[in-house]
């Protein structure tokens, strides 16, 4: 399905400029801070496999997407000097073995000066002649594609960059609303899949097809999982033969538009019952959670907030006993939802910056006892994450509890009933606002 069914080019084309003019001024602060009167930045370059004559999918550099929608073009370099028209030096190739890249066109081209070439080494020719006082962004498997630029990836420059790409322009936040109602479309087809008792693997490509990506266009690997396989984590299968009786369906899959992403969950019981009820309950977990959103809130406090939460459940529905302090300290929770409660969102799935307090490269790390929350920082307006609390059977880490209060604490039995089940996760993604979120996800599921 094209992009056009998502997002209408001419509101881009009225976000794009300011868009830039945010990204120009963030560049001339970490080009002052480096030093540096000029950023070179490299989209990237296909990766060969091993002992073999073809290439793995291409990934773009989430740096050089930034400025631009251009995803799936590689050995392309965008030049940065302050105060000046951005320059994209566009490799297109003269290739009988693959299909040429079309001239750049849309809402953006204007904004840049297009010089094309066909040979890498004609890409000199446009670079700074200084190159002393170039700064390179970008992953460089040879030493060619740096031109002789010595300064790569300076963290001086990087941190800045890291840092404030939290906060979204207007343009890619219209860019991940986009993704998002792209993404809920597909997850409708995967339901209505699982609803008609097919496998793993025919719910993937249902989704496939209804949001119009191949598997290398997907921002991440669908994780598409029936009954027990919901228990696990990244379940990274598709099955193609579907289980004797389906009693479950975890699927967390996302969508891009114009090189941004959305990331979703859901759950659901093949059949009303007591795992439907549970199912329906951890959602209004999640929408409490996500009622708490808000400019200023430590993500932390919200990540223990989840913790208290699902210490509250577990005996609502008989799997535990305990207090809600008792069943915190001793592990309970964290056996049952070992994941963080969510984490940045924006070109890339999991984006950069989430652990980080200033643009000088500060750390702040995960509280003790919780080493995968992936965002430590306290919310700002216009940050876009994921709140995507969990509760699963993950007999590795339960077992990790034996000999302990904690485990004593767990109902075996109701432990049993739950394990066919696999797990729950609900995932949001939301928009910090002042006082309160915009929730892009339910948004999408409301249109």
């Amino acid at each position: 399905m094209a992009i056009s069914s998502f997002i209408d080019d001419s509101t881009l084309a009225v976000l794009y400029p300011a868009h830039l003019t945010s990204l120009r001024a963030r560049h001339d602060r970490a080009l002052e801070r480096a030093g540096a009167g000029h950023v070179v930045i490299f989209s990237g370059a296909p990766r060969g496999v091993f002992l073999d004559d073809y290439n793995y999918p291409f990934k773009a550099n989430p740096h050089f997407v930034s400025w631009l929608p251009l995803t799936d073009t590689p050995l392309c370099y965008i030049i940065y000097t302050p105060g000046e028209t951005p320059i994209l030096v566009y490799f297109q190739e003269k290739d009988y073995w693959h299909v040429t890249p079309e001239n750049p066109r849309g809402y953006w081209p204007d904004q840049f000066d297009v010089r094309i070439v066909h040979t890498i080494n004609d890409v000199a020719k446009h670079l700074p002649e200084a190159r002393e006082k170039c700064v390179l962004i970008g992953e460089i498997s040879d030493e060619a594609q740096a031109f002789s630029i010595d300064r790569v990836n300076p963290g001086t420059m990087l941190n800045i960059l890291h840092y404030e790409r939290s906060v979204k322009t207007s343009y890619e936040l219209e860019c991940m609303r986009a993704a998002s109602r792209r993404g809920v479309t597909g997850h409708r087809a995967a339901f209505r899949a699982f609803k008609a008792g097919k496998s793993e693997f025919d719910i993937h490509l249902d989704y496939c097809r209804a949001v119009g990506h191949t598997e290398n266009d997907l921002p991440y690997g669908n994780i598409v999982a029936l009954n027990e396989n919901g228990a696990v984590l990244h379940y990274q299968h598709h099955a193609q033969q579907k289980p004797a009786e389906i009693r479950s369906f975890l699927i967390d899959a996302g969508a891009r538009v114009n090189g941004y992403a959305s990331d979703i969950t859901r759950t659901y019981a093949k059949e009303d019952g007591e795992f439907a009820e549970l199912v329906e309950r951890f959602d209004q977990l999640q929408l409490e959670l996500v009622a708490e959103v808000q400019s200023g809130l430590s993500f932390i406090d919200l990540h223990m907030l989840c913790h208290r939460k699902l210490a509250a459940l577990l005996p609502e529905f008989g799997l535990a006993q305990g207090s809600v302090d008792a069943l915190i300290e001793t592990g309970v929770t964290q056996a049952f939802c070992p994941h963080g409660l969510g984490h940045l969102l924006g070109i890339q799935v999991h984006d950069i910056g989430g652990h980080m307090g200033d643009d000088t490269g500060t750390v702040i790390d995960p509280p003790s006892g919780h080493p995968f929350l992936r965002f430590t920082r306290t919310l700002e307006v216009d940050q876009v994450l994921t709140i995507e609390p969990g509760m699963y059977v993950i007999d590795m880490l339960l077992n990790n509890l034996a000999g302990t209060p904690g485990h004593a604490m767990i109902n075996q039995s109701k432990l049993g009933w739950l394990r066919r089940y696999g797990g729950i996760r609900i995932e949001d993604n939301v928009r910090v606002l002042e006082g309160g979120c915009e929730n892009l996800t339910r948004d999408a599921f409301a249109a």
